[in-house]
């Protein structure tokens, strides 16, 4: 049969236009609400999540492809060509189709994020490693439905495959076993903020998985169900198991590390800034009302590091500048302060009782209005109680403000040590 024939008549092609079609209007929201700003490797990850409905469609048609062969006997006839290679163009288009969604849902997801292209190599484009186990995991939906395809009719198989299918790609993710959502890449999608990067086990541990999941196919579409043949699906099937379970193990929910330092840029002002290469649009802006809050801020007593970084973790002499690629003129004092704040002890990470957890709100609070935030942009952020106890702190004399800064940031360093919240600190 014909290329131009086998695409003509592929269940692929026909449920292209329904698929694509879902993906914009079904999923677009999902897709486009929580994407990182300019962040490229937020994009390709924010995309995966259309896997979920993706990888079933392709099981499906893959199942409908396997059922015309049943249905057309061809196993039976002395064919000149071998299994393997009757099926690769009869699946060929059902792969196309799952790429062709996959890509409708990136572009969906890189228009929110407004994504550039005149970055450097590595920065402005989607995360290859991301796409591979989108093709993968795909080819894993297909071949898996054409086997069932083969041994049921289509009224029972293509049912069965989509409903299997959308179980094992969208439910893990729900589950509290972590590790097993890593194996169909229900992870990815979480994927990233600015100062993260995509943690590379979490794609091993996809990509083992499915191609152990394609080998074993592979095997049982060319062997069919002979015993040697039944014997190495199944082991090719369990070492990709194992392979992505191993993969997989010590990884959180969001398989994300700290991105590395180095693909920072920095200048070299007083102080030092330096900016993810997707703060470039505005690096200018970011630096110029960083180094304004900052003059604020020494004015009024208060030390700031020589360098202010968006780094995940800032070294010792860093301060950690908590902005995000969206941030406007108005939001620069309140995300150098929060850089400011102390970070709370182990025993609040633990659990264990903090009385300084009460002094977060009205220090930080303090901080954004000293280094020029206007009270009405903390409204959303702190209490109306704190954000008048911080005004009442500013109408004080500057050592007293000091002085309350100092006491307070002092206890919240501390397991025990209650906050003198109090401007003259005779109680917390």
């Amino acid at each position: 049969m014909l290329l131009r024939t086998i695409v003509r008549v592929s269940s692929g092609t026909r449920l292209l236009p329904f698929l694509a079609g879902f993906i914009v209007i079904a999923l677009g929201d999902n897709l486009s609400g929580w994407v990182t700003p300019r962040y490229w490797l937020s994009a390709t990850g924010t995309a995966t999540l259309a896997l979920s409905f993706v990888g079933p469609a392709c099981a499906g048609a893959g199942a409908w492809e396997g059922s015309r062969l049943r249905r057309g006997r061809i196993s039976e006839q002395n064919a000149v060509r071998s299994p393997l290679a009757i099926a690769f163009p009869l699946l060929l288009p059902v792969f196309v189709m799952g790429m062709v969604g996959m890509a409708a849902a990136l572009v969906v997801s890189a228009a929110a994020a407004d994504v550039g292209f005149g970055m450097p190599i590595g920065f402005g484009m989607p995360n290859l490693g991301i796409l591979a186990v989108e093709a993968v995991l795909l080819a894993a939906n297909t071949l898996v439905g054409f086997i069932l395809g083969r041994l049921w009719a289509p009224i029972i198989a293509v049912p069965a495959t989509l409903t299997a299918s959308f179980v094992a790609n969208a439910y893990p993710v729900s589950w509290s076993v972590v590790w097993i959502r890593h194996l169909v890449g229900g992870g990815l999608q979480d994927c990233c903020v600015l100062d993260q990067r995509m943690d590379v086990w979490a794609l091993v541990s996809a990509g083992a998985f499915g191609t152990g999941v394609c080998l074993s196919a592979a095997v049982l579409i060319q062997y069919r169900k002979t015993v040697p043949a039944v014997v190495a699906a199944v082991a090719l099937l369990a070492a990709g198991f194992a392979g992505g379970a191993a993969s997989a193990h010590g990884l959180g929910a969001d398989p994300v590390t700290a991105r590395p330092a180095g693909d920072l840029e920095c200048d070299h002002g007083q102080p030092r800034i330096c900016l993810w290469p997707e703060m470039d649009d505005r690096a200018g802006m970011v630096r110029a009302a960083s180094r304004k809050a900052v003059e604020r801020l020494r004015r009024a007593g208060v030390a700031v590091p020589a360098t202010l970084t968006m780094a995940d973790r800032p070294g010792s002499e860093e301060t950690k500048l908590a902005i995000g690629p969206g941030v406007s003129a108005l939001g620069m004092p309140t995300g150098v302060a929060a850089g400011l704040l102390p970070h709370s002890p182990a025993c609040a990470d633990n659990g264990e009782r903090y009385p300084a957890a009460d002094a977060y709100g009205p220090v930080g609070a303090w901080l954004s209005l000293t280094a020029g935030a206007s009270p009405r942009s903390l409204t959303n952020r702190v209490a109306p109680p704190e954000l008048a106890l911080a005004q009442h702190v500013l109408k004080q004399s500057r050592k007293a403000q000091l002085a309350w800064y100092e006491r307070n940031t002092r206890a919240m360093r501390a397991c025990n040590v209650r906050p003198q919240l109090d401007i003259d600190g005779s109680h917390g």
